[in-house]
């Protein structure tokens, strides 16, 4: 797939996509990716910190990092465990600040990602 079509395919639909090919992926590598999502299950559990706050680090490393399958994963769970709009958006200040000029592009995919979850479902 090209950068111009992927960057043409909606956050909803690039977060489905992540998760019919990691099924994939999990067929073809069972221990490895066993262990990935066991490693995302006790990562992501409330401990010290919430489980709000670390999508919003997660997020904000997925911007700093340069990931729209990322994004579409961390926001969609960032709203599911209970950001605000503006707790996301703060945390994208603070991934443009750690990323530099790059970064500003990739948290602009953010605030998309942000609208498209926000609409709910297509009409």
């Amino acid at each position: 797939m090209s950068e111009n079509s992927a960057r043409c395919k909606s956050y909803p639909d690039r977060l489905k996509s992540f998760e019919k090919l990691s099924a994939n992926l999990s067929s073809a590598s069972p221990p490895v990716m066993k262990a990935f999502w066991q490693l995302h299950t006790a990562s992501m559990a409330s401990g010290a910190l919430d489980a709000k706050t670390k999508e919003l680090i997660a997020l904000a490393i997925s911007v700093a990092t340069h990931c729209d399958d990322c994004i579409a994963h961390h926001t969609n769970d960032a709203l599911e465990a209970g950001a605000t709009a503006e707790e996301i958006t703060d945390a994208l200040a603070v991934a443009v600040l750690m990323g530099g000029g790059t970064s500003v592009v990739y948290a602009c995919h953010a605030i998309e990602a942000l609208e498209q979850f926000s609409e709910g479902p297509e009409q």
